[in-house]
This record gives structure tokens, C-alpha cells and sequence, in this order.
């Protein structure tokens, strides 16, 4: 039996850290706790961890520090778990590093599933980076895409949406990062633009259903794998 992947929790309420030591010993994780911000980095520098899960009011210190600091020398996926739930304040998380949001009270079922979500987005691609979803084949070798057998033709703005969302599977992508990514740093607030394309995409994807690329909304969009 292979050794439990750690998952760092940082709360400084002691009935989260219990709730979700449990939620991660029921689910296959051993859960490693902190108190606050400085614990939190001290025990990240300790330990080898598959993830961490990080509030975003702590007593020394915020959150967002404590994923910017970790992003400095760590590509572990970080999953925010907070009371607060404004739209800018999740914005600040996912662009200090942060791969997703679950807002405090939160179902087990989505706290485990989104976990699941960012580890599988730090699992290297294999060696011929073909993802099969779901009757959805991307290959970002030869830029094809397939629906149920059939090819997809995407226009050079949409193969480039798609590709930036599937190199980060599972992760929440802000309007900002994927305009950035896709169309420069000029047009980093140009999310109308964003939102055509999207709806292109989608649509070429798969018309019936928008089960591959889940929205945010106000926030941004993942792919879902």
C-alpha cells in the first residue's frame, strides 16, 4: 500500500481543521495542520505535501501572502477555503497562486472533488499529451480535436482558449489570465471579448450540454477533467 499524500490545512478555527482532517482521512489523505500563517509555511518547508488548503483570515497574516510566499518556491496546488466569498477577493487568491476557491459552509462532496481537480492538474501529461474526456479528444500535439469520432475545427483564437485550459485541467482560470495567455497583456480587461469566444467554443464542443468548460461567474472559467 502506497504511503497517504499529506495535504497541508490551514484554519484557525480547531472545528474546520477536525472537520477536514476527517473529510481527507475518509477520502485516502493525511491531513497536517496549522494554526496560522508562519505554521503554515514552516510546516510546507517541513513536510512533503501533495497540496494545501489555505484560509484565507488567519491571525498573523492573510492568505493570499501565504500563497504568494508558497508560489515562490513551490508548484504544489493550493485550494482556498474561506467565509469570504466577494469576487474580487477570490480574483486576489487565484492571481496570487491559488488553483481554486471553496467558500465556507461548503458541501464534502464539492471540497473532496475539487481537491481531486487541482491534483490531478499537477499529474505530468504523458509523454503523447492526448486527453480523452468523455467522448472529447484534445491533442495538443497536432492541434486536433474530436468529438465522438468526429473532428472539431476550431478557429486559431479558440484552439489557443482551449489548449490554456486544458495545460491547467482543473484549475480556475481568471478572465485576466486567460486574456493574458491568449491575447496579450493589452487586453487583459477586454472580458467581452473572452465571453464571445468562450460561447464559440462551447457551442464547436459540444452543442448540448456545457459539461467540459464550467464558469465561474465574474471569476472565470476551468476545464473540467
Amino acid at each position: 500500500m502506497g504511503k497517504l499524500k499529506r495535504v497541508l490545512i490551514c484554519d484557525d478555527e480547531p472545528q474546520i481543521r477536525r472537520a477536514v482532517t476527517i473529510l481527507l482521512r475518509d477520502a485516502g489523505f493525511q491531513a497536517v495542520p496549522a494554526e496560522t500563517a508562519r505554521s503554515a509555511l514552516d510546516v510546507a518547508g517541513v513536510h512533503l505535501l501533495s497540496a494545501a488548503v489555505i484560509d484565507l483570515i488567519l491571525p498573523d497574516g492573510d492568505g493570499v501572502d501565504v500563497c504568494r510566499r508558497l508560489r515562490e518556491w513551490s508548484d504544489i496546488p493550493i485550494l482556498v477555503l474561506s467565509g469570504i466569498g466577494d469576487e474580487s477577493t477570490k480574483i486576489r487568491a487565484l492571481e496570487a497562486g491559488a488553483d481554486d476557491y471553496v467558500t465556507k459552509p461548503f458541501g464534502p462532496g464539492e471540497f473532496i472533488a475539487r481537491l481531486k481537480a487541482v491534483l490531478r492538474r499537477a499529474e505530468p501529461l504523458p509523454q503523447e499529451p492526448v486527453l480523452v474526456i468523455d467522448g472529447l479528444e484534445v491533442d495538443l500535439v497536432s492541434h486536433a480535436v474530436r468529438y465522438k469520432g468526429e473532428e472539431v475545427r476550431l478557429t486559431p483564437i479558440e484552439w489557443e482558449l482551449l489548449r490554456a485550459l486544458v495545460r491547467n485541467r482543473g484549475r480556475l482560470m481568471t478572465h485576466n489570465a486567460l486574456l493574458s495567455q491568449v491575447w496579450g497583456s493589452t487586453y487583459e480587461n477586454d472580458k467581452q471579448t473572452l465571453q464571445t469566444h468562450m460561447a464559440n467554443l462551447r457551442r464547436k464542443l459540444d452543442p448540448s450540454k456545457r459539461r467540459y468548460i464550467h464558469t465561474d461567474f465574474g471569476v472565470g472559467y476551468r476545464f473540467v477533467a
